[in-house]
């Protein structure tokens, strides 16, 4: 049931998308400026939405479901919150740490198996879909081994959000 409402959410966000909102505006390299997606309401349900939305496309590709893991969730909102203060996107943490060391430090039992990041104005479907055209981040999703997920997010007062989505085994 929770499969059938996640591919219902993924097709009614893709058919929202579609809609009409008149001129974009443009930035100065001629491309149209972002519009920020809000984050709102319970944490917990923005994980659920995004396992539930992992493991349809687990399935589809003939893999087993990964769960929710809070030691790895842990790992995932202080990856992001670090590359917020950084500001820039990469795997490594403002003390030097590596995914393997945030997911240790953060007390996760299983093996490490990868991570993908992101930094955009976009939604947590959207990510997942720029994520899944990216050989790197597209492995570590449907990686055979992985049983564990992590998500996490931090979102910037001027709406940029800093996307960190974690695997173990």
């Amino acid at each position: 049931m929770a499969r059938l409402i996640s591919l219902l959410v993924i097709c009614f966000l893709g058919l929202a998308a579609c809609t009409d909102t008149g001129p974009a505006q443009l930035g100065s390299d001629g491309k149209p400026l972002p519009k920020a997606y809000k984050i709102r309401g319970n944490p917990a349900t923005l994980q659920f939405r995004m396992v539930d939305s992992v493991n349809a496309l687990r399935q589809a590709s003939g893999l087993g479901p990964v769960q929710l893991n809070p030691q790895l969730n842990a790992a995932a909102a202080t990856h992001a919150r670090d590359m917020s203060v950084q500001n820039r996107p990469w795997h490594f943490g403002s003390d030097g740490s590596s995914p393997i060391d945030r997911a240790a430090r953060a007390g996760y039992p299983g093996i490490f198996l990868g991570e993908a990041i992101s930094e955009t104005y976009e939604s947590e479907v959207e990510t997942l879909a720029a994520w899944m055209e990216e050989p790197g981040p597209r492995s570590v999703i449907l990686d055979p081994k992985a049983i564990n997920m992590g998500f996490g997010w931090y979102q910037e007062n001027n709406g940029k959000i800093w996307w960190t989505l974690e695997m173990g085994s």
